[in-house]
């Protein structure tokens, strides 16, 4: 390559970093602008964050409950208590995506608490599982397992059961994780370490 090619490379490289990385200050100025309109109570970026995090915050209850109405309803809950808490001024201090994701963890250990803890699911009160082959043996295997996970998670403790979820489940990273349970990088890895192992036991009990 000679030094011509080389120097445009080298200049269209540069103008994709530039371009690169004003996008990601855009969406970073679009982010708390709407965090900001929502504090406020804003229609418009409370229903942008719902079409956000929604999702979200019903794969983590479903995990963690095993049931498709009840995820359904305690996400509600979680929007309607994201709602409650603008309106009295005491809403997130810094990350939102944390605070809400707290708010669901604490009504999944509301909603235990109520049962005492139990986590058994019975098969016929969990959600369907399709098979993209329709084969009904490899559904059946799959309920089994979910069922078994569902059983596993209920013998952790609060902690550890959130963070198998969040890890492996819901596929968040260290500092995810760590900004949502409100802890350092360090302690979620410990925690993580511990987890793992008591559920390792669990499951092979």
């Amino acid at each position: 390559m000679n030094l011509l090619n080389w120097l445009a490379n080298a200049l269209s490289f540069g103008a994709f970093s530039v371009v690169k990385d004003k996008n990601a200050r855009q969406e970073i100025v679009e982010r708390d602008t709407i965090l900001e309109q929502a504090s406020r109570g804003v229609p418009e970026a409370l229903a942008t964050l719902y079409d956000q995090f929604a999702d979200k915050i019903y794969s983590y209850i479903y995990h963690r409950v095993g049931r498709a109405d009840l995820a359904e309803d305690l996400t509600g809950q979680v929007f309607m208590r994201m709602l409650e808490a603008i309106r009295t001024g005491n809403a997130w201090r810094s990350s939102f995506s944390g605070w809400l994701y707290r708010i669901a963890h604490n009504l999944v250990i509301d909603h235990y608490r109520r049962k005492g803890r139990a986590t058994i699911i019975d098969l016929e009160d969990a959600a369907p599982v399709h098979s993209q082959h329709g084969d009904p043996v490899q559904a059946a295997e799959a309920m089994m397992d979910k069922q078994r996970l569902q059983t596993a998670l209920g013998a952790l403790t609060e902690e550890q059961a959130q963070v198998i979820t969040l890890r492996f489940l819901e596929e968040m990273s260290i500092a995810e994780t760590a900004a949502i349970m409100g802890k350092t990088e360090g302690a979620i890895k410990a925690q993580q370490y511990r987890a793992v192992l008591a559920l390792r036991r669990v499951m092979e009990s």
